[in-house]
């Protein structure tokens, strides 16, 4: 019995791949289904069985086929009637054929939907009764000759064509020719108080309308109106002349935000103003990604595909989460590409999933990403009717987020969240390919509404929306460095700790020196050039040093889901998003809480007690969010509440802490999973400030 290629797998984690599939070839002749590979298994049985891989299932036929019995006393050659679809069609006998044969008939798919409905009671002929059909309420007339308790077949009125709209952003003007303009001559006009040349297309002649688009021009005033912003660590989103969003730091909520100056500094170094933004480049000659400042960076406010513009988005970005989610829901169905016209089967082995997921979900061209996917475990029975694909999502997270798989560590601060390995490259010589389904599996898990099992860190989320990342997002990546680089601005002189413009990395055992800026190691870090250093310091650490990592898995996200979408959410939105709400258990929440400060050995303090039913009342969206306040995260161990980590990877349990110091708005400290709490007065007024803390504050670390 000789080897198939379907029992072969890599004892190394991860499988690596010993060759990378092609791309789905579009010129496939099968008309069933069209695969990446050439070759196929040949099990024992000698039953042919598909090879793990991407397939490409053709979509319904243009035509459908009908069987039609002859009816008696039809000649051959004489016509006869048939219903078809609803329809009436004309048949004739072929010469060959005589009654009571069959005949195969092809007719136009029905391009709409029938229905089958029961007559309510006490409906009569000619009276309307009242359906639903997906989720949309339809009047129906009651036939003639039909009662009460009968069936009938309807289908909904086909749409009205639409008259020609307009691009998002554009705006349509409708012109008459005017007398001597001959087809395809250019001709002058004004249109919204500008001249613009029209061409005056084929077969139109002199009196007759046309129509053209220009993009929408506004005035300042008019731009000023559109600002989306998200409450979130002063950055705010504004309309420019092109039409496109602008980071712009919000004056108003740095003075509602703790400030992020210490007055007392020897040098001044604003972390939340100095912001950058990743954007792609290819100046090296391969996709990548640089950092430019926050304010120069710029997003597009409209979809291919869809109608969406600025002054929907801007619309959309202040309502509740939940409704921003059902308009996603929306936008992602919109752009979905119809089952009839084909879809995705992916087949792999669950005994080396990971590397078959690689193969398959690589192969697909970035065109098919939106079909609708369908997932088959080989050897396993199951009819992928959801739960199969939730399987598939939930095993390939774990696998590929798993830090023994090269790929992706734990987080030096939070355990819950994993964080870009730099050395990937060392453990896995395929990583970027690996990187890149990455990004195509969270994008697909994100448009099909599947829940990912794991969490990342608050600087990719930000990567993943465009959102400025500032020095304090360190803190996520490891906050003593955070700590070491922020007490450099209270030092007299900096010159004499003899800093230089480098970084040590430990790559496997071996240090190397990295030069943050060319010949670094020649620069001295002294106070003029000290916010420069930091500056260098958050853009390697945040960018650079997993730059090649993070190209990849934004360029496969964004293979499935269009930047501008995210843009109505913030970055601790997108994580509830990819990873769903949390099932809280409230009770295990407060009998794993520990109290200290003015709340020690006090659990019954009247603050304590507003603190668990103010938490009790708030909506599950607001308890994660709560969650992701003190945590950093909005998700909870499987084990429970008990099992909370801190940034040393030791159990912290959820702390409230009474401080008197603390004034009108809480102040939490991620790393020991520490909410301090002012002694407030009312329940009212420490309604107000949590939930202005929780809606309005990225999460923050305190030193300890």
């Amino acid at each position: 019995m000789g080897n198939s290629d379907s029992h072969h797998s890599s004892s190394r984690h991860p499988a690596i791949p010993t060759g990378s599939a092609g791309h789905i070839s579009s010129n496939t002749t099968n008309s069933q289904q069209r695969q990446i590979h050439q070759h196929q298994t040949q099990p024992s049985s000698g039953v042919v069985a598909a090879p793990p891989g991407a397939y490409r299932m053709a979509g319904a036929p243009a035509n459908n086929r009908f069987y039609v019995t002859i009816p008696r006393d039809v000649k051959p050659g004489e016509m006869f009637n048939v219903i078809v679809n609803g329809q009436q069609m004309m048949v004739k006998c072929p010469l060959e054929n005589k009654p009571g044969d069959r005949l195969i008939l092809t007719a136009p798919r029905q391009q709409q939907q029938q229905y089958v409905v029961t007559v309510p009671q006490n409906v009569r002929p000619g009276q309307q009764f009242r359906v639903n059909i997906n989720n949309q309420e339809v009047n129906v007339t009651c036939p003639r000759n039909v009662k009460s308790g009968q069936r009938v077949t309807f289908q909904l009125p086909a749409p009205q064509e639409r008259p020609p709209q307009a691009a998002p952003n554009h705006q349509m003007f409708e012109v008459t020719v005017p007398d001597g303009v001959r087809p395809q001559q250019p001709f002058a006009l004004i249109a919204n108080g500008q001249k613009v040349m029209v061409t005056c297309p084929p077969n139109v002649r002199p009196g007759q309308k046309i129509r053209f688009q220009l993009p929408i021009q506004l005035s300042q005033q008019e731009l000023s109106t559109f600002k989306v912003n998200y409450d979130k660590d002063g950055w705010m989103r504004c309309l420019g002349q092109d039409l496109k969003f602008h980071w712009v730091f919000n004056q108003a909520d740095d003075v509602n935000l703790s400030s992020s100056v210490n007055e007392n500094a020897k040098v001044q170094y604003d972390e939340s103003r100095r912001a950058f933004v990743r954007m792609f480049s290819d100046s090296s000659g391969r996709p990548s990604l640089v950092y430019i400042p926050a304010t120069d960076y710029a997003i597009e406010t409209s979809v291919k595909g869809t109608s969406i513009t600025y002054a929907e988005l801007n619309s959309i970005a202040s309502k509740p989460f939940q409704q921003k989610c059902d308009w996603l829901k929306t936008q992602f169905n919109t752009l979905k590409i119809p089952w009839e016209e084909g879809h995705i089967k992916l087949k792999v082995r669950r005994q080396s999933v990971l590397q078959d997921a690689m193969d398959a979900i690589e192969s697909i061209e970035v065109a098919d990403m939106q079909k609708t996917f369908r997932f088959e475990f080989l050897g396993e029975p199951a009819l992928d009717a959801g739960g199969v694909a939730r399987e598939f999502f939930s095993v390939i997270c774990t696998q590929l987020f798993n830090p023994d798989c090269g790929l992706f560590l734990y987080s030096a601060v939070n355990q819950m969240c994993m964080q870009i390995n730099p050395n990937s490259g060392i453990a896995n010589e395929y990583h970027l390919k690996y990187f890149h389904m990455a990004g195509r599996i969270l994008g697909k898990a994100l448009m099909d509404g599947q829940i990912t099992p794991v969490h990342l860190i608050q600087p990719l989320y930000k990567h993943l929306m465009g959102w400025p990342v500032t020095f304090k997002d360190l803190e996520h990546i490891d906050d003593q460095i955070y700590r070491h680089l922020s007490e450099l601005v209270n030092l007299d002189d900096i010159g004499m700790l003899c800093l230089d413009f480098t970084v040590t990395e430990d790559k496997l055992g071996v240090a190397e020196t990295v030069d943050l800026l060319e010949n670094g190691g020649d620069i001295t870090v002294d106070n003029s050039n000290l916010p420069e250093y930091l500056d260098t310091q958050l853009k390697y650490r945040t960018l650079t040093r997993i730059e090649p990592q993070l190209t990849e898995l934004l360029r496969g996200f964004y293979d499935v889901v269009p930047e501008p979408l995210l843009s109505v959410f913030d970055f601790q939105e997108i994580e509830l998003l990819l990873h769903g709400l949390p099932n809280i258990d409230m009770d295990d929440w407060v009998k794993n809480t520990d109290y200290t400060g003015e709340f020690a050995n006090s659990s019954g303090n009247k603050v304590v007690l507003w603190f668990w039913e103010l938490v009790r009342s708030y909506e599950q969206e607001q308890k994660a969010k709560l969650l992701q306040f003190v945590t950093g995260t909005s998700g909870v161990p499987i084990q429970g509440f008990a099992y909370l980590q801190g940034n040393d990877g030791n159990v912290r349990r959820f702390t409230l802490h009474g401080d008197r110091n603390v004034k009108v708005f809480p102040r939490a400290h991620t790393c020991f999973n520490r909410i301090d709490m002012p002694i407030y007065k009312s329940k009212a007024e420490m309604q107000k400030y949590l939930t202005m803390a929780i809606s309005m504050e990225s999460t923050g670390f305190g030193i300890e």
